[in-house]
């Protein structure tokens, strides 16, 4: 069933799915309407065509080597200059940060004093989010790390790309040296916080947000610490190439929120923090722009798995 929360006079539906940019969306809630935004933002680091958040017409972006062709999925896209970093490329740090300029302030608008806003943003561009979300008014709590134990090294061995040249007196001179970045096991999670009156204390009072559930963390991570470790289940695949672990999301929404209180998911690409939402006994309103990823949020949301109600062992 639907549920309604009114705010300021305003009447906000929750439990819902709107197909539509959320920059344009947000503009129609309330101010100080929701208890948690929580968001898997795109990193603007040219994974797809959705990725690609800056005016930079790089003709090698988002293309395919030969080796990349072979290597199958794991190396879908080219997201990176491969002639090293024109001028135009050197803009796109700072053009992260203007797009995210474009929704931050919304987000603090509707957000209550006291509320979190959970990002994902990705390592490359995170400082340029941190940036953009303080210029809005947020306060950044903390940066969490989340670890993937099974996270893919995509670095190519620099010995392989001179045997593919025929240059073996180089293969033997670079063997064990790679062309790129260490394995990613490590991303972060950026913690923000809308700024309260006088004390945290008074703001739960007040807003009943502002402190974090200790046990919520025990619970899902086996300790109050902002080091999490969390591997991909067989139900966090195949719906989105950026999916989240459920269990993840479900500790994080827990960490900073109450039963039905209201979690607010802009970009949310595949649905797994409204499936968290749910799961978890929480309100929500999620906001995709895309509508063939719409239409898959809705089939799951009707059918949510049950895994993310059990505690880790």
């Amino acid at each position: 069933m639907r549920r309604t929360e009114v705010r300021d006079g305003l009447a906000l539906p929750t439990d819902r799915i709107i197909c539509g940019d959320s920059r344009k969306v947000l503009k129609t809630f309330p101010e100080n309407s929701i208890h948690l935004i929580i968001s898997d933002i795109p990193y603007g680091i040219a994974l797809d065509e959705w990725d690609v958040l800056h005016k930079n017409t790089n003709s090698a972006l988002l293309g395919q080597s030969p080796a990349q062709r072979t290597a199958g999925k794991v190396f879908r896209r080219r997201g990176k200059p491969i002639n090293g970093w024109s001028d135009a490329d050197k803009e796109i740090p700072r053009e992260y940060q203007e797009w995210v300029s474009t929704w931050a302030a919304e987000w603090h608008r509707v957000l209550k004093p006291g509320g979190s806003a959970i990002v994902f943003a990705g390592r490359r561009y995170a400082a340029r989010c941190i940036v953009a979300m303080e210029e809005a008014g947020f306060n950044f709590r903390d940066m969490l790390s989340w670890y993937r134990p099974r996270a893919v090294h995509k670095a190519q061995r620099a010995n392989i790309v001179f045997e593919k040249r025929k240059d073996l007196k180089q293969a033997r001179n670079w063997l064990g040296w790679r062309l790129g970045n260490l394995r990613p096991n490590f991303e972060p999670i950026l913690w923000f916080f809308k700024s309260y009156r006088i004390t945290i204390a008074d703001n739960l009072l007040e807003h009943e947000v502002g402190a974090y559930n200790e046990q919520a963390l025990v619970k899902w991570f086996g300790s109050p610490s902002n080091a999490l470790e969390v591997d991909h289940g067989p139900e966090d695949r195949g719906l989105h190439q950026a999916q989240k672990p459920l269990r993840l999301i479900c500790g994080l929404i827990e960490m900073v929120t109450r039963p039905h209180q209201l979690v607010l998911v802009p970009f949310a690409g595949s649905g797994t923090s409204g499936v968290a939402a749910k799961l978890t006994n929480r309100k929500y309103i999620l906001i995709e722009q895309s509508d063939i990823l719409c239409n898959s949020i809705k089939s799951r949301m009707a059918n949510p798995v049950q895994l993310c109600l059990e505690e880790t062992s």
